[in-house]
């Protein structure tokens, strides 16, 4: 018998642990300093288990009509989660995926390696010095998911970083981030206000319980130039086995209220997340 067994590798930015699923055969979940990052099938790659994951997926599945392959980027790469899925939705296309820890690159590729003529290319990098030199107008969407520890890095919240993003995406493409935060909402409001100063577009995906302020968790934020299918997001997120609410228009204006852009000089990390906020049993 080849029972799958925990791998533990010391990589660039800490400690990583690739964990088999008793439940599923070739399912696998990574963990980075003992936060869980990301969860695959290798079997049936458009199973999304983290919920934040679900609705990142929802968002690549109304950004254009069914299956049509995508020009995708990826700032952060995990085991390649939503890399597979779009792959396994939308084939044919053509994915860029930007990790600065290439010790996690490598011990990804070597115990889950993606399945021949996948597309995806992967690059060892960090998300904003690898945006800065990407060709304009040549992605789809981009899908920002990064995180140093619990917290998204400071150079990755600024009017500076929102603007190259802006920059690779073509007119009618779609930028989407995992972020996380609580009330009052401080950091979530200056992305919000940040994102707004360069895309005519926003809304905020996120567990009512999130948005009232209740607990500290995820919010998926998306950001266009083109109107959002907020309609169809909403009923796919309604649908999971954990609700989740979309806030687009005035709703999301309130929120942002009189946050200011973030410019690079004033940046700072995603709040700290509380102890247990991100964890596993």
């Amino acid at each position: 018998m080849n029972e799958a067994v925990p791998v533990t590798r010391v990589t660039d930015h800490g400690t990583a642990k690739l964990m088999p699923d008793v439940d599923r055969e070739r399912a696998w979940l990574l963990t980075v300093d003992g936060a869980p990052q990301s969860y695959v099938d290798l079997d049936e790659p458009a199973h999304l288990e983290f919920e934040y994951t679900r609705r990142l997926g929802h968002v690549l599945d109304t950004v254009a009509e069914p299956t049509r392959p995508l020009d995708a980027v990826h700032l952060g790469g995990g085991a390649f989660t939503l890399p597979r899925y779009l792959a396994a939705t939308r084939p044919g296309s053509r994915q860029d995926v930007v990790e600065a820890d290439r010790g996690l690159l490598d011990l990804v590729a070597e115990y889950l390696p993606l399945p021949e003529g996948a597309g995806v290319t992967a690059h060892g990098t960090d998300a904003r010095a690898w945006l800065e030199t990407a060709p304009e107008n040549s992605a789809d969407v981009l899908v920002a998911d990064v995180f140093g520890g619990s917290r998204v890095p400071a150079h990755l919240t600024s009017v500076g970083y929102a603007r190259a993003a802006a920059r690779v995406l073509r007119p009618d493409g779609v930028y989407v981030a995992n972020l996380a935060d609580t009330a009052p909402f401080g950091f979530l409001r200056s992305q919000l206000a940040t994102f707004a100063s360069l895309f005519a577009e926003l809304a905020i995906i996120a567990e009512p319980g999130v948005l009232r302020g209740r607990r500290f968790g995820n919010v998926v934020l998306v950001a266009a130039h083109r109107p959002l299918d907020t309609a169809a997001l909403a009923r796919r997120t309604a649908a999971d086995a954990f609700p989740a609410r979309v806030e687009h228009g005035p709703a999301l204006r309130d929120l942002t209220g009189d946050a200011r852009p973030v410019r690079d000089e004033d940046a700072v990390p995603s709040p700290v997340p509380p102890a247990g906020a991100f964890g596993i049993g």
